[in-house]
């Protein structure tokens, strides 16, 4: 049993935002792969991995709540999958330039991306924290973020553009209030719903975008 004790109702609603993430991942493979035909595989792993981290972090939530086993690995498996998923992401992302873009689009190798979550994964083992882990989380979703917002506008969609910001905005205010070391009932609600409101916006923003064509590519070098 956790130190820590969740009402079902919290650990129920947690599963909302993890489900509303995954399916904004998965509706941003269809324009990847539109733009991109040989980074939709790396897209389709990227969702993947990050629908695995949240959905880990809310069984282990939901476990505790019902008075279940304190099952750590589920617990501990949510910066490292997001870390590794967001990655994924954001290096399939770069492969769909601004529109406009001329001549052939070389992006950083995909080993590249394997080594900065290894080191990360490394510190975080050397350390016993998950603080370098969760830091190449909020850098990869930062560049996810920036590189949705320069193709939604390229695209012609200020609407997901500005979604998209606010994502971003929400996805900095949580790991303050994470942070905090009074992780009361009250303050958690807060924290979910504002976590809910967050990845809603994603998914308008990846709704918008899965509808709209992203420029094509004449070539991508991965």
């Amino acid at each position: 049993m956790s130190a820590v004790e969740y009402p079902v109702a919290l650990a129920l609603e947690d599963f909302v935002p993890v489900v509303l993430t995954g399916f904004a991942a998965a509706r941003l493979v269809a324009p990847i792969g539109r733009a991109a035909p040989r980074a939709r595989a790396v897209a389709v792993a990227g969702a993947a991995l990050v629908f695995a981290g949240g959905l880990s972090k809310a069984s282990w939530k939901l476990t505790v709540a019902l008075d279940g086993p304190d099952i750590q690995p589920l617990n501990k498996a949510l910066f490292p999958l997001l870390a590794l998923g967001f990655l994924l992401l954001a290096h399939a992302l770069l492969s769909a330039p601004p529109r406009g873009s001329t001549g052939d689009h070389r992006l950083p190798p995909l080993w590249g991306f394997a080594a900065a979550w290894t080191a990360a994964a490394a510190g975080s083992l050397a350390l016993r924290s998950t603080l370098p882990l969760m830091v190449l989380t909020i850098a990869a979703v930062t560049v996810c973020g920036v590189r949705l917002i320069l193709l939604a506008r390229s695209a012609g969609e200020p609407r997901a553009a500005t979604a998209t910001g606010l994502w971003l905005l929400g996805t900095y205010t949580l790991g303050p209030l994470a942070a905090r070391p009074d992780q009361s009932v009250a303050l958690q609600w807060v924290e979910q719903s504002c976590n809910t409101l967050t990845q809603a916006a994603l998914v308008y923003a990846a709704w918008r975008l899965s509808a709209s064509s992203l420029p094509s590519l004449r070539k991508v070098t991965l």
